[in-house]
């Protein structure tokens, strides 16, 4: 089969979503020129494709190397139904390429008048000027032009109407200089390097740990380079380390080498070190660290009521998809410290943080965040399903609180309340009413009325759309 980058060129959809069942794909890989699978569906106006691409989790606002995003290809080839599909999926309408054009800049210089009325419709300014000080109406072809009496520069009469457009809908025609156009101050989402989900086994040689960012019970969190990326590198403690143990190790972790889905974060690949065995598991390095980081630590990023409604949305994805794997990951533990915050701030499950079968058994690290029934039981009689949206609930609490569930108590103290003495998260006066039904339907008591996470991700999704 060709690479993924072609069959998303030529509108192959069987081949697409072939490559997409296979959970070690990503689907945001970038090729050598940093375009993404959805670049180039959308680039060639594969809309089959791209309702494909747009389902599985495709970044809409994802950047090739010349800083263009998909709607800056799909407006400059005339793919209007394309350009539609992405604005209604939050495409930003006013991104800048590396040229300072934003899709208005192209859909005007290459005469898409449709494709241009839609975008102004839908927020795209007509006055952000570009590095040369042209502004979308000043984009349009030669062989297009009439002068209009009364304005400065000659344009087409499609960018006359358009900038009658733009006053009815209240934006100013002030030229907006190119330096002015960063005010966002958002980071650049990028493709992902698509080597990296290539090679399972790492050469500890190849690995570079640089700086140790914390050590718990489980181990040690390094901030690494490997093949020229930053990762993070987990160096695992395990007691009396075994021939049965380092089977088992290289037994489990390819079954966590998770691309496939947008907010789940897999594991790269792992090893052994010399000369004393330690396993050792890396992954992508995140720049705003776990949500645990976000919203307790004092992160510049504030996580206001619209952004915790994306994150739990995002967890919720990200649990509805592990949960339809068979076997199921078992031994995860779902809570703010095991959900890591992307470049884009996508919330995504780390599998990095699945514990291993040899890893203390049964033993709790946070139990905050773990169901009753979960801290009770044995593991064979749990429904884990209803445990995680347990551990869903209480993250939604975090959300919406911004606190540290049981903050006062140490770990055994909330253990034991927890499980014999009905220690339960208190909901604030404040909240949402829909954010407070939803946390009392996940915290049921009961776990068999507590719903799935394929039924709570629709009633998310309004709750984000108002």
């Amino acid at each position: 089969m060709d690479d993924i980058f072609t069959q998303c060129r030529e509108g192959n959809a069987v081949a697409v979503r072939l490559w997409l069942d296979n959970t070690e794909n990503d689907l945001n890989q970038g090729d050598d020129h940093g375009f993404s699978p959805l670049h180039w569906a959308c680039r060639e106006g594969r809309s089959s494709v791209v309702d494909m691409l747009i389902m599985r989790g495709a970044r809409i606002n994802v950047m090739n190397r010349g800083d263009d995003t998909p709607l800056h290809l799909a407006s400059s080839h005339g793919h209007r139904d394309i350009v539609g599909k992405l604005i209604q999926c939050k495409a930003d309408t006013n991104t800048a390429n590396e040229h300072g054009n934003t899709p208005l800049h192209y859909a005007c210089f290459w005469g898409q008048e449709l494709v241009a009325e839609d975008l102004v419709t839908n927020g795209a300014q007509v006055n952000i000027c570009n590095k040369y000080g042209e502004t979308p109406l000043d984009k349009a072809k030669p062989h297009l032009r009439e002068a209009l009496q009364g304005i400065q520069h000659p344009i087409t009469l499609q960018c006359w109407q358009e900038k009658e457009k733009a006053e009815k809908l209240g934006q100013s025609l002030t030229k907006v200089p190119f330096k002015d156009t960063f005010w966002k101050g958002t980071t650049r989402t990028r493709p992902r390097n698509g080597t990296l989900n290539k090679a399972a086994g790492i050469d500890f040689k190849q690995l570079s740990l640089l700086a140790k960012i914390n050590e718990n019970q489980s181990g040690e969190l390094w901030q690494g380079r490997w093949q020229g990326n930053e990762v993070v590198v987990k160096v695992l403690k395990v007691r009396d380390w075994s021939t049965r143990k380092s089977r088992d190790f290289n037994e489990e972790y390819p079954k966590l080498r998770i691309f496939s889905h947008p907010n789940v974060l897999p594991m790269l690949g792992a090893c052994q070190s010399p000369p004393a065995p330690h396993p050792i598991i890396i992954t992508h390095w995140m720049p705003y660290g776990s949500l645990y980081n976000v919203l307790h630590e004092g992160t510049n990023f504030v996580v206001d009521q619209t952004q915790a409604v994306k994150f739990a949305l995002d967890i919720a994805c990200g649990m509805a998809f592990l949960h339809t794997l068979e076997p199921m990951i078992s031994r995860h533990s779902l809570n703010s410290k095991s959900v890591m915050i992307d470049e884009d701030m996508t919330a995504r499950i780390s599998m990095s943080d699945v514990k291993f079968s040899f890893q203390c058994p049964g033993r709790m690290y946070s139990p905050a965040w773990v169901a009753p029934e979960a801290l009770q039981k044995k593991p064979e009689e749990i429904n884990r399903r209803s445990a995680d949206m347990w551990s869903f609930a209480v993250l939604l609490w975090e959300l919406v609180t911004r606190e540290v569930p049981f903050a006062d108590l140490s770990n055994m103290e909330i253990g034991m309340k927890v499980a014999l003495e009905g220690l339960r998260p208190t909901i604030p006066p404040g909240i949402s009413p829909h954010i407070c039904k939803l946390m009392k339907i996940c915290m049921n008591e009961d776990p068999a009325k507590r719903p799935k996470f394929d039924m709570i991700v629709p009633i998310l999704e309004k709750m984000q759309d108002k």
